[in-house]
């Protein structure tokens, strides 16, 4: 396969070129935007996206190390289920506690695509088409949803 050097450089290339990519769209509120590192200005609450050499996905994860604020944030997500699912065009996994792959407990709602390898250039289209549209999606569900999490900064 790859030396751990190789696949660094390739998952480097690709997240350089889906930047590059998405750098001439701007956020909903129209500003100048990192697309890759997405700050959504609320601690513990991240915008994330994750491909390897099976799947994709891309998400909202909820990383508060007291389980019970990581519960508050995300039954404040369930109350705008409906709104994010309009946003993102699609029904979208929720998981309350599980556990990330460094075996810390946090929440997601995640959507995942399989079959589709960050380590072949030929599949970067597809994942590019996979996240583009739904990074944007969240960034637009954000701008209004954030605010609703007021309470619990």
């Amino acid at each position: 396969m790859y030396t751990r050097e190789e696949a660094s450089q390739l998952r480097q290339a690709f997240w350089t070129t889906f930047g590059q990519y998405l750098a001439p769209y701007p956020s909903s509120e129209g500003s100048k935007i990192n697309w890759v590192n997405y700050k959504t200005g609320l601690k513990d609450v991240s915008f994330r996206m994750h491909a390897d050499k099976k799947v994709a996905t891309i998400g909202i994860e909820l990383t508060h190390p007291d389980p019970d604020i990581q519960e508050l944030f995300f039954e404040q997500f369930l109350e705008l289920k409906s709104l994010l699912h309009e946003y993102v065009g699609e029904e979208w996994e929720w998981e309350l506690h599980t556990s990330d792959e460094f075996g810390k407990t946090i929440s997601r709602i995640y959507r995942e695509i399989s079959g589709v390898s960050i380590f072949k250039k030929d599949d970067w289209p597809t994942l590019i088409s996979f996240f583009k549209p739904r990074i944007i999606a969240l960034d637009d569900f954000w701008s209004g949803a954030q605010y609703s999490f007021d309470a619990l900064r």
